[in-house]
């Protein structure tokens, strides 16, 4: 069997974009909290002299990212206003590994994606090429993939960044030099995607539902109830605890004082409830008795 040679980073970027699109490559230095961000043609990106600079700062310390979908030409920043148009929608799988690639090739939900990107051991970044789609469809679309895979929650907004192929990932001890292999040349729609409308496996579709169900006549259950449910529906299925910790957070962000708190100690519940305690018992996810709010600013 022949072995997949990963793509090089102008390669990737060309094949991602147009020559004259302007996208956004982002430099992070950790160690020095150094966050450098050029704004620039996809050309341009793509020469030997600007690749010849990432790589002198990959060298020295900093992680290399691309922005995930083209901005307007006028463009000095990487916001939402400024996305000239929606070219891709990817999954971050930080938890899973082989196994949750594996699932996500295999699920009839989704297309065959463009790209896989290998950007640690064992934690892979999906792309599919796209087009037709509107911004709030595709983080209507990115939100349901993080849900139904397992995806990062982080990861689930139009103006994210993802690494760049053939430079070294930074964030852990040893260098890990990310590869990116091309899976299919198609170009995919809203359509294609038939997860996009279900929305049923996150914790504000289920409060909605039992609104209309209370409004319906039916009893009523509380936000917390909710979110139990929501719980154990997830952890039944195989997904990560932190995972469903994080994504319960998010979801309660302006809610709850502090949100963390109150999500790790659902899943602990939701946990001890199922009888889960081999890996991860309910004690060890329950947060300190005495921690104190977070207050938000």
């Amino acid at each position: 069997m022949k072995t997949q040679v990963s793509m090089a980073a102008g390669e990737y970027i060309l094949d991602l974009y147009e020559r004259m699109n302007r996208i956004a490559v982002l430099i992070l230095n950790r160690d020095f909290r150094e966050t450098v961000q050029r704004i620039t043609s996809a050309d341009k990106a793509a020469s030997p002299g600007f690749q010849a600079w990432l790589r002198h700062k990959n060298a020295s310390g900093s992680d290399i990212y691309i922005g995930m979908n083209p901005l307007k030409q006028e463009a000095a920043t990487r916001t939402k206003d400024e996305i000239e148009s929606i070219r891709h929608v990817y999954i971050d799988l930080d938890f899973g590994g082989i196994k949750a690639l594996e699932g996500l090739r295999k699920s009839s939900l989704v297309p065959k994606p463009n790209y896989v990107l290998t950007s640690s051991t064992d934690k892979f970044q999906v792309v599919w090429k796209v087009e037709g789609i509107k911004l709030d469809e595709a983080e209507t679309l990115l939100r349901a993939l993080a849900r139904e895979f397992g995806g990062d929650p982080a990861a689930t907004d139009a103006t994210r960044v993802l690494r760049l192929p053939g430079f070294a990932n930074k964030k852990y001890g040893a260098d890990f030099y990310v590869e990116a292999h091309r899976d299919s040349a198609e170009i995919y729609h809203f359509q294609d995607f038939k997860l996009h409308a279900d929305a049923q496996d996150s914790p504000r579709h289920h409060h909605d539902q039992t609104r209309v169900k209370r409004e319906a006549g039916n009893p009523r259950l509380t936000q917390s109830e909710h979110d139990w449910a929501f719980a154990k529906r997830a952890l039944s299925r195989g997904d990560e605890p932190e995972l469903v910790i994080r994504q319960i957070a998010e979801h309660r962000t302006g809610e709850k004082s502090n949100p963390q708190y109150y999500a790790r100690l659902t899943v602990g519940k939701a946990l001890a409830e199922l009888g889960m305690d081999s890996a991860n018992t309910a004690d060890s996810l329950q947060p300190p008795a005495k921690e104190d709010p977070v207050e938000r600013s």
